[in-house]
């Protein structure tokens, strides 16, 4: 009995180990301990991946919406000198000074500053200057409108009016540039013999097809004047051509 019992506990204990070891080996194989230490490790890496296509993703866009925001749509190539430049500020400052422009472009007043004065070497002549103080070219026409008349009278209708050249033609106006004059020059007296001695003034509007009567200006003469049968020329850019002018008045 001894010895069955002894052999009994024996056997005990070696199935008892057997079971140990058994369930020590399907513990060991379904822990997850091995793969779940690589698949957090893939998890990871997927993650830093994600993060650092992220961050490349970010700073790509970052970048092109600066360069798309960059010169190309605010630069110079729409904004810039090109098109508001001084060119035509200058074009425009500078005037027309074309014969062309003048013709379709009559002579203001206030663009005009004339002048009367004796004509140096002659008794009886008096040279009319109409100067251009304008930026453009512009037109009068072919001879200033004179007349001859007392300062006080209040009736002109007695006033002389000194005979011009005929025949004229050509030019749909008298060009004159800035800065430049047209030049007429009238004979109070050719003959030299006695003429009228109340006429003291006398009347000069610049451009008598273009200019009211209004802007006629008035230029008082010397009290020794003798008015008599006076010639007026055609506007011309000098003195001596306008005396030339002058002496062809009454002609046709």
């Amino acid at each position: 009995m001894s010895t069955l019992r002894n052999r009994t506990t024996i056997l005990a204990a070696a199935t008892t180990a057997v079971l140990a070891l058994a369930l020590t080996a399907c513990g060991g194989d379904d822990s997850g301990t091995k793969s779940a230490g690589p698949a957090s490790d893939a998890a990871a890496a997927a993650a830093s991946t994600d993060a650092t296509d992220a961050k490349t993703t970010g700073t790509a866009k970052t970048g092109g919406a600066g360069q798309n925001t960059g010169a190309t749509k605010t630069g110079t190539s729409k904004t810039g000198t090109s098109k508001t430049g001084t060119s035509n500020g200058s074009a425009k400052t500078g005037g027309d000074t074309s014969d062309s422009y003048a013709y379709k472009h009559p002579c203001k007043s206030a663009d005009l500053s004339v002048r009367v004065y004796p004509r140096q070497g002659s008794a009886t002549q008096q040279v009319i200057e109409v100067n251009n103080v304008g930026a453009n070219s512009c037109g009068l026409s072919y001879f200033p409108r004179v007349s001859l008349g007392a300062a006080k009278a209040s009736d002109h209708s007695s006033d002389i009016q000194p005979t011009v050249p005929g025949g004229l033609g050509g030019a749909p106006a008298y060009p004159v540039k800035p800065k430049t004059a047209a030049i007429a020059v009238i004979d109070l007296n050719p003959s030299g013999a006695n003429g009228l001695t109340w006429i003291d003034e006398m009347n000069v509007l610049a451009d008598g097809d273009h200019m009211p009567n209004a802007e006629t200006q008035n230029f008082e003469l010397g009290p020794d004047v003798k008015v008599r049968d006076p010639k007026l020329g055609l506007y011309r850019s000098t003195v001596a051509e306008a005396v030339s002018s002058m002496k062809q008045a009454g002609t046709s």
